[in-house]
């Protein structure tokens, strides 16, 4: 199997980081097996398992760009109030505010988007590549609509300080630090000079 595959695989089962899949893997040879009891020791594999506890602790980020254009508000809870006030939480919180006023996602994560937003995007694919062969056209529709996520989904937008990681993996990685349930709840965007809907009437 290889070593992309193996990583997906375990991240299934884990719920655990890109990277730190990749790691626990290089350790144990590939062995997937062997990779959840490691990650179990070194306390990542938890972001699944604190899913359903309850988030009701947190902060309010806010982040002004430096030419204070574009600021950023977002909610993101936590169990407790002593991991709200920690470093790494207040960093974790400070890096989505940045991710977000960099990337201007439109949603948290692909649930939150109606299917029927999703089927008028996949027309809307469809219609740029009519041309191409009937039996590659679903495929490649697919192809589009990951990208689509990509952009407009804040969970799987890749990380504006790594793009070799998804905000995704960084939401999991605090998790198994952290040993909290985190919850990325709302956040919004403002832009200096953009326009409003009531700009439009």
């Amino acid at each position: 199997m290889k070593i992309t595959e193996s990583i997906k695989k375990l991240r299934e089962k884990a719920g655990a980081g890109i990277m730190e899949c990749k790691s626990v893997l290089t350790e144990t040879g590939g062995d997937i097996d062997k990779a959840l009891v490691l990650l179990r020791k070194k306390g990542l594999l938890t972001a699944r398992q604190k899913a359903d506890r309850v988030a009701k602790e947190g902060r309010v980020e806010i982040y002004l760009h430096t030419n204070a254009k574009i600021g950023v508000l977002i909610e993101v809870n936590c169990e407790t109030d002593f991991v709200a006030k920690c470093d790494d939480f207040r960093e974790f919180t400070r890096n989505l505010a940045i991710q977000v006023a960099a990337s201007n996602p439109l949603y948290i994560s692909k649930k939150d988007i109606s299917p029927e937003e999703i089927e008028k995007e996949r027309d809307i694919i469809r219609a740029q590549i009519k041309d191409k062969p009937e039996n590659i056209i679903e495929k490649i529709v697919d192809g589009k609509i990951q990208k689509y996520y990509e952009e407009v989904c804040l969970l799987e937008q890749p990380f504006v300080k790594d793009d070799k990681i998804k905000i995704n993996d960084c939401l999991n990685s605090i998790v198994g630090k952290i040993r909290e349930n985190i919850v990325i709840k709302r956040f919004i965007r403002y832009e200096l000079g953009e326009r409003l809907p009531k700009d439009a009437d």
